[in-house]
């Protein structure tokens, strides 16, 4: 009887490690085996998604757990170094702010002096809103209460020089996760440093039982037109103009009509008109004969200087398309409304603009987007947004940029999607989403194109990287290369929080990226130049 069998496989199937390499592999929640990516791999890859949703293969708090871990791990080992990480996630490349916002506060609880400084110097990068400060402050809370860097830290934010700033904070957000701004200004101690500051933590604390008869200070206007509106609420449109009140002030306290949303959308900021394009649909103030309004939405969400401002991730925009189109039946609107043609070619251009890309390469890609059924069970928005869908999405930006690529999914199989660079984002989701089934096996991408002898300069990978079907992926790039193009690079874009890479860390050849990063597009096709 004879091993030949065993002894003479070229190669490994992706259920068992690599022989001779087990020690550096991680057998996945799926049961495949793959490579470990290491502490900063994974500290990016969990800022960026965040892992406060279930998955397909672990529950949040496992991965929370984990994503904690990680943290704690990382703050020992460089402090510095998780500070540049979480700003980095911060700056509009994080879905939202909640996951640096935890890794901030973790941050806060090293050991180290270092740690503690890291923890001051970045906070104010980190917490930039009343709902940022709120939901921080409910972080310390629960994991380490209020010591001395917290204090420090919630005191100057409340102390801010910025007075008209703090006052519109304070009046947009004056109650969040339990605390109100009397709270605040009570649990930090906090003394005014001018007369402004005093005139804002006396509105703050007591209110303003009778009315002054102008401005106390210019910046205090919007509390005082706020004040006024409450006692003058038939006169809606008058504060809005005058008071450049928004609507998170003005709903709760005034009379709203199609006058008085007409006159919040001009001044709206990016992120709120993005979440109020059901609701001014609704009510009428964006209709298909109303083109100066039409005009204002173009002009705001399709600007690359407003996207990149308002920190507005792709996704904000991508959920906005999905939940516009359904006319109100997708997120928690209870409003329905018909959707506007052109507002959804806006926010078409808006999402590929969101996104950051670099002029063609010439170069030609092979996107392998992971459609088994664990990508389209992991939602990541109110909206339902699977992973699949945006990895979908991120797949056609790229190409969208380039002139010669194929896109194609993989489960079990490797098969054509249908989509080209001419599909609205919304038909290529759509396609995509019937198409959902089947195991993950990610090397059957490369067995595909070594059959067909497709010629790739890269292969770029959408997936959530829990990989199990087939043989393990780095041998079939080997094979690759050796059959069709020595010199392909292969890139991974992991959708999950999972601690498993399908990256052999050994190929300088093969890159592993985490996360709806927005400059993913533009870092592809830099690697395909030679430029990474």
């Amino acid at each position: 009887m004879s091993y030949k069998f065993f002894t003479s496989r070229k190669h490994t199937p992706q259920s068992a490690p690599i022989p001779g390499r087990a020690a550096e592999m991680l057998k996945g929640r799926s049961g495949g085996y793959h490579f470990d990516p290491g502490i900063w791999a994974m500290l990016r890859r969990c800022l960026l998604i965040g892992t406060a949703q279930s998955t397909f293969y672990a529950d949040k708090h496992e991965l929370t757990g984990e994503f904690t871990q990680v943290v704690n791990q990382s703050v020992a080992e460089d402090p510095a170094r998780v500070a540049k990480e979480i700003i980095y996630a911060s700056d509009g490349r994080s879905i939202n702010n909640s996951a640096p916002l935890y890794a901030l506060t973790l941050l806060s609880m090293g050991d180290s002096p270092e740690a503690k400084r890291a923890f001051m110097e970045i906070f104010p990068q980190i917490v930039r809103t009343g709902s940022h400060f709120y939901e921080w402050l409910s972080y310390s809370k629960a994991l380490r209460g209020f010591g001395k860097v917290v204090r420090e830290c919630g005191k100057s934010w409340l102390s801010n020089a910025d007075v008209k700033g703090l006052a519109y904070q304070l009046l947009k957000y004056q109650q969040r996760q339990g605390f109100t701004n009397r709270d605040a200004l009570r649990l930090f101690h906090v003394k005014p440093v001018t007369a402004e500051h005093q005139a804002l933590y006396d509105w703050v604390v007591n209110g303003w039982e009778t009315l002054p008869k102008q401005t106390p200070f210019d910046s205090l206007a919007q509390i005082w037109w706020y004040e006024w509106l409450k006692r003058h609420p038939t006169e809606t449109k008058k504060a809005i103009a005058e008071g450049h009140l928004t609507h998170e002030m003005v709903a709760p306290i005034g009379q709203m009509d199609e006058q008085a949303w007409k006159l919040l959308m001009k001044e709206m900021p990016i992120g709120a008109l993005l979440r109020n394009l059901g609701s001014l649909t609704e009510i009428g103030v964006l209709r298909m004969n109303r083109q100066k309004n039409l005009n204002h939405v173009a002009s705001v969400l399709n600007s690359r200087d407003r996207l990149r401002k308002g920190r507005i991730h792709p996704i904000d925009v991508l959920k906005a398309l999905k939940t516009y189109q359904s006319g109100g039946r997708l997120g928690r609107s209870q409003k329905t409304w018909q959707p506007v043609p052109r507002i959804i070619d806006i926010l078409e251009k808006a999402l590929e603009m969101s996104f950051e890309t670099v002029p063609a390469t010439g170069k030609t890609f092979l996107h392998a987007v992971d459609i088994s059924g664990s990508m389209s069970y992991y939602s990541v928005s109110s909206v339902g947004l699977t992973c699949c869908e945006i990895a979908t999405v991120m797949a056609l930006v790229t190409a969208k940029a380039e002139k010669n690529y194929a896109i194609r999914g993989f489960s079990t199989a490797f098969k054509d999607l249908g989509i080209t660079a001419s599909d609205s984002f919304h038909s290529a989701m759509k396609k995509v989403s019937d198409q959902n089934f089947g195991g993950t096996d990610a090397s059957s991408a490369y067995k595909w194109a070594i059959k067909h002898q497709f010629w790739a300069d890269v292969i770029c990978f959408w997936t959530d990287s829990e990989s199990w079907a087939g043989t393990q992926p780095c041998q079939m790039l080997a094979q690759y290369r050796r059959q069709v193009n020595p010199n392909v690079k292969a890139i991974y874009v992991t959708l999950a929080p999972y601690q498993l890479t399908l990256v052999d860390p050994k190929d300088p050849q093969s890159w592993d990226f985490g996360g709806f990063d927005p400059s993913m597009p533009r870092v592809i096709q830099m690697i395909a130049n030679g430029d990474v």
